[in-house]
């Protein structure tokens, strides 16, 4: 099963069982983000986190067996992402990305935030003039090597 189409099948399932990601999360005992992602095609699962979101969602041990594949991190991303939510995103590193290197750089030396050895957590916030979505993310500080 290829990981578009098993993606295809959680969401079918996860609709069909009226699931939120954050009751799968919780089978899996992992994180509500990183559940979504490996559920997306974006992460891997190992055997066991597999089996139980496979169970989650009443699917067999062919879907289990498919959420463990490596992914190609990425590979379903467009150059310039067409989905608003996705392009917002884009649009935040197109206006804020220098600035955000240069306070990292600042605080931390030339070097990068690993997307590898990293966190990520996505809340809602009331507010009376409209929610607000507040997202924290959470990376190892990568120097670069001098050699």
């Amino acid at each position: 099963m290829k990981k578009s189409e098993l993606t295809e099948v959680i969401l079918a399932a996860k609709a069909a069982n009226n699931l939120t990601w954050a009751a799968i999360a919780q089978a899996a005992g992992l994180s509500e983000v990183f559940t979504t992602s490996a559920c997306l095609g974006e992460n891997a699962f190992d055997l066991a986190e597999a089996e139980k979101v496979a169970a989650c969602l009443g699917l067999g041990p062919d879907v289990a067996c498919a959420l463990t594949e490596f992914a190609n991190k990425g590979e379903t991303a467009p150059t310039i992402p067409r989905e608003p939510l996705q392009y917002r995103f884009q649009e935040i590193i197109f206006v804020y990305g220098a600035t955000m290197k240069a306070l990292i750089e600042e605080k931390f030396g030339p070097g990068i935030m690993s997307a590898i050895d990293f966190t990520m957590d996505i809340e809602k916030v009331p507010d009376p003039k409209g929610d607000r979505v507040k997202i924290t993310m959470n990376g190892k500080f990568l120097g670069y090597k001098k050699w």
